[in-house]
């Protein structure tokens, strides 16, 4: 069965890793697909090939979600395109690690920006489409950081607990209209990035999450699926720890 059939879904930094994961689930259940990717114009060109390939509509638009003015000329060109729009997941996000002491200003902002003002962008931008049919499921991409703070992470932590606090909010202003706004917070998903990692620090990781095994891009695809299909159709306002027990 598929559960997205003909629904049209916004998916931002899906060029890679969980983005890419979660196109690649939504189109195997006939979601149209919309998504963005910042500078891997190559990696994007393959993706929208492979996923034209399925049988759905698949279109990658090089765009910077961090800004204002991008987010709302995004949300009109794939209107114009596609005709409508009913998901939204703000999977766009980066990381600058350091110490407090050490981390610059740049680096915060640059963090909050990319992770947190984004959502903002794009939740404004589609809130005109969502609010017009009564109708939309956003997903937020946050993470078990923005739950439980991380060492050497404070401006990725402070960017994914805004997250959270963000879509709550919009659950409660938006839920008269029936358009629901739910969170992901993945632990250690293993992707082309924990692929450079020295293979003893990812098996420590490993071994102190109770599933002694990292997830990978389809477990979190799953759980945006749940929350963009009418099977949640009386969930809003959630935080989903997709994380193998890391929290509990």
């Amino acid at each position: 069965m598929k559960l997205l059939e003909g629904k049209v879904a916004i998916i931002t930094g899906a060029s890679r890793g969980i983005g890419k994961g979660i196109a690649e689930v939504f189109a195997k259940h006939g979601a149209n697909i919309a998504f963005t990717y910042s500078s891997s114009v190559e990696s994007a060109m393959a993706l929208e090939n492979e996923l034209n390939a399925l049988g759905i509509k698949a279109k990658g638009y090089q765009s910077n979600a961090a800004d204002f003015n991008e987010a709302q000329t995004l949300v009109d060109a794939v209107n114009a395109e596609f005709g409508t729009v009913d998901i939204l997941i703000n999977n766009a996000g980066i990381t600058k690690d350091n110490l407090l002491m050490r981390m610059s200003e740049q680096d915060f902002d640059q963090v909050m920006d990319v992770n947190l003002k984004s959502v903002f962008n794009m939740t404004k931008a589609i809130q005109k489409t969502f609010l017009k049919k009564r109708a939309g499921s956003i997903i937020n991409m946050s993470s078990v950081v923005g739950v439980k703070g991380n060492a050497g992470q404070t401006n990725y932590a402070a960017s994914k607990a805004g997250v959270i606090g963000f879509s709550k909010s919009v659950a409660l202003e938006l839920g008269s209209r029936n358009i629901r706004c739910n969170v992901i917070a993945p632990g250690f998903i293993e992707t082309e990035m924990t692929a450079k990692l020295n293979e003893d620090v990812v098996k420590g990781w490993r071994d102190g999450i109770p599933l002694k095994r990292g997830g990978t891009t389809e477990d979190v695809a799953n759980a945006c699926l749940f929350f963009a299909s009418d099977m949640s159709g009386y969930v809003t306002g959630q935080v989903m720890n997709v994380c193998g027990g890391m929290l509990t």
